[in-house]
């Protein structure tokens, strides 16, 4: 099927549009192929495009900082103490803001936002600016000291990437969709060299939905940008790492705690991040000027301890091999956790996710000291937490922290925590850092997948079988008169002969229209009412499939016939729709206990 909208017939001649699909678990189709191949092409331009972006941001690091032209790695801790510690943020600031100004709006921020707001309400359409601008604002924002990581700016330009590809093909809005969050995660790939990691993530905060349509093509996208990750960064995870500890069996038991602590720490943080934010709104300046005080700050903890600035992989290393003391990695965490909160506040343009790496590390080597076994180990379960917590990405701050480290092992510790911080965050906050900032534009989101109660139910389950009908022989007159008398239960009546059989629909304006007509003298219903093109559904069509007859058609009631004979079997109304949604809903409200005498009300 196409799905165009074109009518088709059923054996009794009615009309049955729009076309019925063939029922199956899944509703994938031949298009898939199209956007693996597509996928292939946005996979590998994800990965360039990061490594673009990696180098744009070592490249502006070495020539604000060292005075050389360079893009390997370096080290924010080698800084001099000057006061261009202080005045460069100042002017990466100002230099983003003035690329948000005249250039795109959307450069401001760390990217995931923009990137969901843009599939939720854009129909997956971003421009050529955002692929463009978004690197170049992004590597002058972290190359300039901003302390931010690069995961969010690749996650918005791979995702414009991908949009921009499938805006050269005739694609619905959904595979735009598809293609936008390939690119995003093979981004993501590229940098971070977590495949499982990143497809969790577009399953769980960029999807919205779990279908092969979109899952497939996304699992090729992560898989090419991996391929191609050996020649860009080299092989292996980005910090290798294993612990050798055996955790006694109450273990788990402590890192889910572990997780409860980066919760609050994760609920701390939005907080805050949204009062200063709010604070920025209050002041008497043009946004444009926000990320020249943003950089102020960064310039501020820079002047305290200068590892706080830049994406600060090596700090995260640091934290998971034990080598840092516990008064420097204080330090770190009350520095990179003001300068972060205020420059992001501020609309510069960066990501979150090593922040919040190095942040939910810091606390847990901290907490890790009264606790068995290296603080290193307790860094990462920390990181997991905060992730899962602040990202309400459970899944994926597990699967992350282990493929950035390597060590399976440590799988269920990490999951247990970051279980816990996601249960925390969800009960105390109605949203998350990434989805407050699209709720006070004023769309909802919600990030609960569940089956559509329409798509499990068929015509039979809900239709109303004892139905009022009118018969194919009735004169005109005496339709007239019936609807005229008034006291009438329906606004419209179906038509059928004595064998059951469905002629038609007749409705009360129909009939008033008749009476002033006046020029029916011995017609019968049958005459007048019959239509061969009137909707109908069978009583084993899908109730979705019934909903979208009535849309498709613009009426209110749908007759339910017998395919091969015609012969009419129930009816479905609005009202038998809303039914339906009302008793889906008691699934979730309606508590009772079966072992015991009496309803247990919560």
């Amino acid at each position: 099927m196409d799905g165009s909208p074109s009518n088709t017939r059923n054996a009794a001649g009615f009309t049955t549009a729009p076309p019925r699909t063939r029922l199956a678990d899944f509703t994938a189709d031949q298009r898939v192929l199209k956007l693996i191949a597509m996928a292939v092409v946005v996979g590998t331009a994800g990965a360039f495009a990061a490594w673009v972006l990696i180098d744009l941001i070592r490249l502006t690091t070495n020539l604000v900082w060292f005075q050389r032209v360079s893009v390997e790695q370096a080290n924010m801790g080698d800084i001099a103490h000057t006061p261009w510690i202080v005045l460069a943020p100042m002017i990466g600031g100002l230099i983003v803001g003035l690329m948000a100004r005249y250039g795109s709006e959307k450069l401001r921020g760390h990217g995931i936002p923009e990137a969901i707001e843009a599939i939720l309400s854009g129909g997956s359409r971003m421009s050529p600016k955002v692929a463009i601008l978004k690197p170049i604002s992004s590597a002058i924002s972290i190359g300039t000291g901003g302390p931010f990581g690069a995961e969010g700016p690749i996650i918005m330009t791979g995702g414009a990437i991908g949009s921009l590809f499938a805006q050269f093909f005739r694609l619905s809005a959904a595979e735009r969709k598809t293609l936008l969050v390939a690119g995003a995660a093979a981004g993501m790939v590229a940098i971070f060299g977590t495949p499982l990691a990143a497809v969790l993530l577009a399953v769980e905060l960029l999807l919205f939905e779990w279908k092969p349509r979109s899952f497939i093509p996304v699992v090729v996208a992560t898989t090419v940008s991996f391929m191609w990750r050996p020649m860009m960064f080299g092989t292996g995870p980005l910090f290798p790492t294993t612990f050798q500890m055996t955790m006694p069996w109450w273990g788990l038991l402590l890192c889910a705690g572990m997780g409860v602590v980066s919760g609050l720490q994760s609920g701390l943080l939005t907080l805050l991040l949204y009062k200063i934010e709010d604070t920025f709104e209050r002041l008497p300046l043009h946004w444009m000027w926000w990320p020249v005080i943003g950089g102020f700050a960064v310039g501020l903890g820079g002047l305290v301890e200068p590892r706080a600035l830049g994406v600060g992989y090596d700090v995260i290393a640091d934290l998971l091999n034990g080598h840092l003391v516990a008064k420097a990695v204080l330090v770190i965490l009350l520095v990179k956790a003001v300068i972060w909160l205020i420059a992001l506040s501020s609309g510069t343009s960066g990501g979150v996710l090593a922040p919040l790496l190095i942040l939910g590390g810091a606390l847990g080597w901290l907490v890790g000291l009264a606790l068995p076994g290296a603080p290193g180990f307790w860094a990462l379960v920390g990181m997991a937490g905060m992730m899962g917590g602040t990202m309400r990405a459970p899944l994926t701050g597990a699967l992350f922290a282990v493929e950035l480290t390597g060590d399976m092992s440590m799988l269920p510790a990490l999951l247990a925590a970051s279980t816990a911080a996601y249960a925390l965050t969800v009960l105390l906050l109605r949203r998350s850092i990434l989805t407050e900032k699209i709720a006070r534009r004023g769309q909802h989101i919600t990030r609960e997948y569940g089956i559509d109660p329409f798509e499990l139910t068929r015509a039979a389950d809900i239709m109303v079988k004892a139905v009022d009908t009118l018969p194919a022989d009735m004169p005109v007159d005496e339709a007239v008169a019936f609807f005229a008398a008034g006291g009438n239960k329906h606004r419209s009546y179906p038509v059928t002969e004595k064998d059951g059989r469905l002629v038609g629909m007749v409705s009360r304006a129909e009939a008033l229209r008749w009476r002033e007509e006046a020029d029916h003298p011995g017609q019968t219903l049958y005459d007048i009412a019959s239509d061969a093109s009137l909707p109908v559904a069978y009583p084993e069509d899908m109730v979705g499939r019934v909903t979208d007859v009535m849309i498709a058609c613009d009426v209110g009631r749908i007759p339910i016939v017998d395919p091969q004979s015609g012969k009419l079997v129930g009816l479905v109304a609005r009202k038998d729709l809303l039914r339906l949604r009302q008793s889906s809903g008691l699934l979730e409200h309606d508590r009772r206990s079966f072992f015991r005498r009496g309803v247990a009300k919560a």
